[in-house]
C-alpha cells in the first residue's frame, strides 16, 4: 500500500496525500522515499500545473517515524548520515519542484512535518492546529530540516522556535511566516483553492521560472549547507543527550535534564 497518494484533475491539479492516519502521517524511510519520487515524477509531468500537498487524518506531520527513531538509535555514523541525507534531498526535491506546491494542513505538524511546510511556497493552516520543533527535547537538534526552516522563517524568527521545543498555535505559525493564512476547518478548501486559481491562468513555463529565480535569489542551500546539516545531526546521535533524550521518550520518563 503506498504511503502517499495523489490524484489529478482535469485542470492538472495534483493533490499529493499523506496516508498513514493511523501513525499521524509519521516519515518512515518508506514515505520518505516514495515523496521524492513523486517530486521527480511531478517535476516531469507536463500536465500537472500545481501541487497540494495534504494530509489524511487528524495529523498533517508528526515528524519521524518511531520505528525510525529506533533504528537510528541502533546504526552506526554512516547510516545514520545516510538517513538524514535521504531526507535532505526528498526535501531538497520539493523545494525546487519546478509547480508551485500549496500545502493544505489539516492538522498538527512536529519536527519534520515542519520541514515539509516550509518547502511548499504556501502554506494554508486550520485555526486549531498545533505545531513544534521538538528535536531538543530528544537530544536532537532540527538539523536536516534547518535550511528549508530558516529559509522560510529567516533566523530571527526562527531562533524564537527553533531550539526551545515548545508548541505553538496557528496564528503564531502565521507570525513567523511558517503559514500564510490561518482559516477555520469548514474554510479550508475554499482558501486552498483561492491559493490555487490564480495560477492557472499563468504561464506554466514563466511560472516555473519565476520559481528557479526566488529560489536563487533566496537563501542559499546548497551541498556545503546540507553537509553541515547531516554533520550537526550525526554528531549530536554520537553525543551523550541523545541516548538519553530518545531512551527517556521510547520508557515514557523524563530525560535526566528535565527540571519542573
Amino acid at each position: 500500500m503506498a504511503l502517499v497518494e495523489v490524484s489529478v484533475d482535469g485542470r492538472g491539479v495534483a493533490l499529493v496525500v499523506l496516508s498513514r492516519a493511523e501513525k499521524h502521517n509519521a516519515m518512515s524511510a518508506e514515505m520518505i522515499a516514495e515523496l521524492h519520487q513523486l517530486a521527480d515524477r511531478l517535476a516531469a509531468d507536463s500536465a500537472v500545473r500545481v501541487v497540494v500537498l495534504t494530509g489524511a487524518g487528524r495529523s498533517f506531520c508528526a515528524g519521524g517515524d518511531l520505528g525510525w527513531m529506533q533504528a537510528q538509535m541502533a546504526a552506526d555514523a554512516a547510516t545514520r548520515a545516510e538517513g538524514a541525507r535521504a531526507l535532505a534531498a526528498m526535501l531538497g526535491e520539493w523545494n525546487e519542484l519546478p509547480k508551485p506546491v500549496v500545502g493544505r494542513v489539516q492538522g498538527n505538524a512536529f519536527g519534520g512535518g515542519i520541514g515539509l511546510m516550509a518547502v511548499c511556497d504556501v502554506v494554508v493552516a486550520v485555526e486549531g492546529a498545533k505545531f513544534a520543533l521538538t528535536e531538543t527535547r530528544l537530544g536532537l537538534i532540527p538539523a536536516t530540516i534547518g535550511p528549508y526552516v530558516l529559509a522560510r522563517m529567516g533566523e530571527g524568527r526562527a531562533r524564537r522556535v527553533f531550539m526551545s521545543g515548545r508548541v505553538f498555535g496557528a496564528l503564531e505559525a502565521q507570525r513567523l511566516d511558517l503559514v500564510a493564512q490561518v482559516v477555520a476547518t469548514d474554510g479550508l478548501d475554499a482558501a486552498v483553492e483561492a491559493e490555487v486559481v490564480p495560477y492557472l491562468a499563468c504561464a506554466p513555463g514563466a511560472v516555473a521560472a519565476a520559481k528557479a529565480l526566488a529560489r536563487r535569489l533566496g537563501p542559499v542551500i546548497d551541498a556545503d549547507a546540507i553537509d553541515e546539516s547531516i554533520d550537526a545531526l550525526v554528531a549530536c546521535w554520537e553525543g551523550d543527550e541523545a541516548p538519553e533524550g530518545v531512551g527517556a521518550f521510547f520508557d515514557k520518563r523524563k530525560a535526566c535534564w528535565v527540571r519542573t
